[in-house]
């Protein structure tokens, strides 16, 4: 039996506790609704206040008008010897006694607004009362979800021994900190990465026995996994004293998969940063520990997934280290909101490194040359929305814009957006697996307006399209340069394809019009074959889909009109009807008429047919 004063435990499912996690955020996510009612609401009672003391304004101006007719008529009742003046018999007018009701209205209606901001101040001070109830609460269910690094000694330490036993090297492993506790999610997700991280310092960082022993080292080699947690955020370097990251090998092997060009000078934190690249491995031959080139790869993908950074270190013939930053927890986080046009993302607090107001006259250079100039040094400029695969280049609407700067690891980019919205803390919700590997996706969170906002790493997202997003800038910035131009010949742009559709059935030109404008078709219509040769008479169509039966001119008149025309002859005709009889096929066929559908048609066949005659008027 425990005693009372013993420490006791309860064993809860790990399910349930996520549960509770999430409904915990749940509830922060109505309260910051119910935060931005009530600061609705204390807007509108500020009108009122305003509008009330309009209302006493006008109010008095009114009583002044009405004191001013009282007198007057004492100075009549004077003039004419009356026995009392109006104020000795309450002899008003109707006008003055609405007035004495109007004030006595507008004083009711300051009772109720003097009321009102008396429950709304409450109001506010319970709000946040409850927000810092549920800030405790989320901070304790955090807590419980909180394991110890050490959790993970046995299975890093087993890893460590298989690889040295594997390469016939002697390894130490040490862990500093391991009782620094840590989200169990990202534990276990980061855990692959660790291994990995592990493995590859046995394998390509710790040189063999002999080699050190001749270097003056020690003959075992001696790994670091050092954890150390700074505010929300918890360090994990993995270090050895090894060869370090052999420089020149991995520039001969990105020169040989071509990742660098020949005449290509990279600094040696660039050349560092390659072995993060997709399939690159400085391996001579693939073994069950290295060679594969998927590691490294997958190690910074997951760290960017989470919205950490990754930074690498390495001197020559000390050894090599890689610095993992991760969020102590990813159930709660700061975020950043931005806006770039009609799209507002959230970007994690702990990557932007500062924000700034940048002059016009900075801006243009910046989309001009891709880089914009921070402190000393000259960084990657993008446009947000061109990450993100919207618009190609934002817009200056004033002197300056806003410009955020972007710090993940040793990487930094600059963003031109439209508004900076503010910092918020947000609950990440679960993406699941269609979008959990989606790159440059951190998460997503619901705001106080109850609309989805996503969390990108924008970063990450420079690394993937970067590229496209610049040319697509660059591409922007020439049609602007050109458009600038006084005498520039406007640059033709391609129209898509004319269909004319000719049936007396004003359902038949609905429902045809819009299956062929889904596929990307312009599309003219007309009710009887009169009306086609009207249109005719403009621009010649690709194809002209016709009915039979229709009323002053049937299909087979449009067909011999158009036959007889030598500027319409060569167009090619569908008929479309309901007549599918042998002998009006052999009628059509004998007019000129390229295709006979029945209906109700088949909308591939029409499709294909349609799409076949775009394809040889657009050579033609």
């Amino acid at each position: 039996m425990v005693g009372l004063g013993a420490a006791g435990s309860v064993r809860v499912r790990t399910p349930l506790l996520d549960r509770l996690v999430n409904q915990a955020g749940e509830v922060s996510i109505s309260r910051s609704r119910i935060e931005s009612d009530v600061a609705q609401i204390k807007g509108a009672l500020s009108d009122l206040t305003d509008n009330l003391e309009r209302l006493r304004a006008q109010l008095r101006d009114i009583e002044l008008q009405a004191e001013t007719q009282i007198d007057t008529r004492m100075e009549a009742a004077r003039a004419s010897s009356q026995g009392f003046d109006p104020l000795e018999m309450d002899r008003f007018t109707r006008f003055q006694e609405l007035t004495r009701m109007m004030a006595e209205s507008v004083a009711d209606v300051a009772t109720v607004q003097r009321g009102m901001q008396r429950t709304l101040q409450s109001t506010e001070d319970s709000l946040a009362h409850q927000a810092r109830m549920t800030r405790d609460m989320q901070d304790d269910l955090l807590r419980t979800r909180m394991v110890e690094f050490d959790g993970l000694s046995e299975r890093l330490y087993r890893v460590v021994r298989q690889a040295a036993k594997e390469t016939a090297k002697p390894v130490r492993l040490d862990i500093i900190g391991g009782a620094i506790e840590i989200d169990r999610g990202v534990l276990d997700r980061m855990t692959p990465a660790f291994e990995h991280l592990l493995r590859n310092s046995v394998v390509h960082g710790i040189e063999p026995a002999a080699q050190r022993a001749a270097a003056g080292k020690d003959a075992t080699g001696s790994i670091t996994v050092a954890v150390n947690q700074v505010g929300n955020e918890v360090a994990v370097e993995v270090r050895d004293d090894g060869a370090g990251l052999d420089l020149p090998r991995i520039r001969e092997r990105a020169l040989a998969t071509g990742l660098l060009a020949p005449e290509a000078q990279p600094s040696d934190g660039e050349l560092a940063n390659l072995v993060f690249q997709p399939g690159f491995s400085t391996a001579a031959e693939v073994t069950d520990l290295a060679g594969r080139g998927v590691g490294m790869d997958v190690v910074r993908t997951e760290v960017n997934a989470m919205g950490g950074r990754i930074e690498t270190a390495s001197a020559p013939g000390l050894g090599a280290s890689f610095r993992l930053v991760l969020p102590l927890t990813t159930a709660v986080t700061q975020v950043v909101m931005l806006r770039c046009g009609d799209r507002a993302v959230a970007v994690p607090a702990t990557l932007v490194e500062i924000v700034r107001r940048a002059p016009a006259d900075e801006l243009t250079p910046a989309y001009a040359q891709g880089r914009f100039r921070h402190g000393e040094h000259e960084v990657p400029f993008f446009w947000l929305d061109a990450l993100l695969q919207g618009s190609a280049r934002g817009a200056v609407a004033g002197r300056s814009a806003p410009v955020v700067i972007i710090r993940s690891a040793a990487q930094r980019i600059a963003l031109h957006v439209d508004e900076v919205l503010g910092n918020q803390e947000v609950v990440i919700k679960n993406l699941g697996p269609q979008l959990s590997r989606l790159p440059g996706l951190v998460g997503m969170t619901l705001l106080p307006s109850g609309a989805p906002a996503l969390i990108y790493n924008p970063v990450a997202l420079a690394t993937l399209y970067g590229e496209a997003a610049h040319a697509a800038t660059q591409l922007a910035v020439a049609e602007a340069a050109r458009a600038a131009l006084p005498d520039a010949p406007p640059r033709a742009t391609p129209l898509a394809p004319l269909v004319l559709v000719v049936d007396d059935s004003l359902t038949v030109r609905r429902v045809t019009q819009r299956l062929l404008q889904r596929e990307g078709y312009r599309v003219t219509v007309a009710k009887d074959g009169l009306d086609g040769l009207e249109k005719l008479a403009g621009e010649l169509p690709a194809v002209v889909l016709t009915d039979i039966e229709m009323p002053r001119m049937d299909g087979f008149d449009l067909v011999r009109n158009m036959k007889t025309d030598a500027r319409l002859a060569a167009l090619p005709l569908v008929m479309i009807t309901s007549r599918i009889a042998q002998k009006h096929r052999d009628y059509a066929a004998e007019l000129g008429v390229n295709h006979y559908l029945g209906k109700p048609y088949d909308e591939e066949e029409l499709l294909r047919l349609v799409a076949r005659y775009a394809r040889t008027a657009g050579v033609s």
